[in-house]
């Protein structure tokens, strides 16, 4: 229960509320039969039909209600919204006129009637009785208007202005971002474009579906709760089982699962779902996301470097219609091929340093050059030491879309070694606009070579590394019945669609982003 306070206009819809009890008129309706939604009512009447339109039943919520005496003009909005409806009190008639009375902005109602277009040239559901065949003087049910739900709290729409122009101007409304996430019903509401934002997310997703189901892969699915995670560098959030008295773990990455369907068999497998890390929130990172994470047996990094750019450039080409876009006032193309650059010589070029001849302290140094404060690298070291780096120097300079490639391998302790240079793993990064977008490998099937990175994982994580990866002995057991070779690749889903929306904050794409509790 909760004890906010309520408004003046809260109050009057409560009032209203008591009103329709006495009137005997259900405020919460079981069902109704719509006919057709707003668009398609629309487009069902054609001007030759005059006001003998043929009839709808169409339902939504009251967005505009202009009463003039003893009619009613008002706009009612779906899902794919909006028409007009006009009602006169001789048509439908006293009783029925006391429920139009007590109608508010934001209620649900359903309205029946015919098909007319006003003088002003809008296409208009009539309310009216429909006589009975073979009896114009008789009315029938259902009634011509419904309440379908009574809103008791307004929604925060903005006032509409008309400027001289022609333009127009919104004022108020609902723009605070903290109170759009957390009230992200209200949000969608009130705002059309943030509903396309999440219609685009499902078209996002459809396509890459159909995509990978193109080229023969399989979607799966894999445990969310695990008794040990791995697949990235995260620090989990855990859970008890009661039944089994165990901890258990939210997975931070799908991957060591799906390799292990690779081992059983399946060459081609996908998933899309969510993961959860217990790390700090920004503008690209929420505890909850979504990941695509897809392998394939036989290929290599450089065939995931491919799959990448058709995939990637396919959605925008399906979703935008062009390769070329502006995001974030920055002009991006798509167009493959992109630029591959190597690990080593971004830091070289960005950074001035050469990682293979230089020391930790060395690279402490050069980023408190940089600007970075001595406590917060002073404690760096391996492959924490040197992705900061990389994230300092190198990050900010990737603006279009780039692959990063042969990563040092203590940064990939799932990764291939390279073939040409032990020091390296074949490994790539897609960057844009300064930010990850997907990471992929050729995947690391040698299960000793795995175990001993695992050791050494463990070390690191004896020395204090909390995102070090456990050391998985069923996984190590799956690699010693044979994995071929294979390429895998993971894509985050919500910077995807940060792109393709152009939204500048993760929350802009997660219809319930995490939020700390209200008070």
């Amino acid at each position: 229960m909760t004890t906010e306070a309520r408004s003046f206009v809260e109050e009057a819809r409560r009032a209203k509320l008591r009103q329709l009890a006495e009137l005997k008129i259900r405020p919460f309706a079981y069902r109704f039969d719509r006919s057709h939604s707003s668009g398609a009512a629309a487009a069902a009447y054609a001007d030759t039909m005059g006001d003998d339109g043929p009839q709808v039943a169409v339902a939504g919520r009251i967005s505009a209600w202009r009463p003039k005496g003893k009619v009613v003009f008002g706009h009612i909005e779906d899902g794919f919204g909006k028409i007009q409806v006009y009602l006169r009190r001789d048509v439908i008639g006293e009783e029925l006129w006391k429920l139009v009375e007590l109608l508010d902005l934001d209620d649900h109602i359903g309205v029946r009637g015919r098909l007319m277009r006003t003088r002003a040239g809008e296409v208009t559901v009539r309310a009216e009785l429909e006589p009975p065949p073979g009896d114009p003087n008789g009315w029938v049910s259902p009634p011509p208007i419904e309440l379908l739900a009574k809103s008791l709290r307004p929604l925060p729409r903005g006032k509409t202005q008309v400027q001289e122009d022609g333009s127009e101007v919104t004022f108020g409304g609902l723009h605070d971002p903290e109170v759009r996430y957390r009230q992200r019903y209200a949000d969608l509401a009130v705002h059309a474009d943030v509903r396309a934002i999440f219609h685009l997310r499902a078209r996002v997703t459809r396509f890459i579906r159909a995509f990978l189901d193109g080229r023969g892969f399989l979607e799966v699915e894999t445990p969310v709760l695990q008794p040990l995670y791995g697949g990235a560098a995260a620090r989990p959030f855990s859970t008890h089982h009661n039944a089994l008295d165990m901890k258990l773990y939210l997975r931070i990455a799908d991957e060591l699962y799906l390799k292990r369907l690779i081992v059983g068999g399946f060459e081609r497998v996908y998933e899309i779902g969510h993961d959860f890390r217990n790390e700090g929130m920004d503008r690209t990172h929420n505890p909850e996301f979504t990941m695509l994470e897809c392998y394939q047996a036989y290929g290599d990094y450089n065939e995931m470097m491919e799959l990448t750019e058709s995939l990637v450039s396919g959605v925008f080409r399906e979703c935008t219609g062009s390769l070329t876009v502006t995001r974030q006032q920055q002009a991006l193309d798509f167009t493959p091929p992109w630029p591959r650059v190597r690990f080593l010589e971004a830091i070289q070029r960005w950074a001035g340093v050469d990682l293979k001849t230089s020391t930790d302290p060395e690279l402490r140094a050069r980023l408190m050059g940089s600007g970075a404060e001595r406590d917060s690298v002073a404690l760096l070291s391996g492959g924490k030491l040197l992705d900061e780096v990389f994230k300092t120097f190198v990050e900010p300079r990737l603006v279009q879309p780039t692959f990063v490639i042969d990563y040092p391998k203590p940064l990939s302790p799932l990764a291939k070694e390279h073939r040409d240079d032990p020091w390296l793993t074949e490994r790539f990064e897609l960057f844009v606009l300064g930010r990850e977008l997907a990471n992929a490998f050729s995947e690391l099937n040698d299960p000793d070579d795995q175990r001993s990175r695992f050791e050494d994982q463990g070390r690191q994580r004896a020395a204090g590394d909390e995102e070090a990866q456990q050391h998985d002995a069923d996984y190590i057991r799956a690699l010693e019945y044979g994995m071929p070779p294979t390429g895998g690749l993971g894509l985050g889903i919500d910077r995807l669609l940060m792109l393709v929306a152009d939204q500048p904050s993760i929350r802009d794409v997660i219809l319930f982003p995490a939020m700390r509790p209200e008070g």
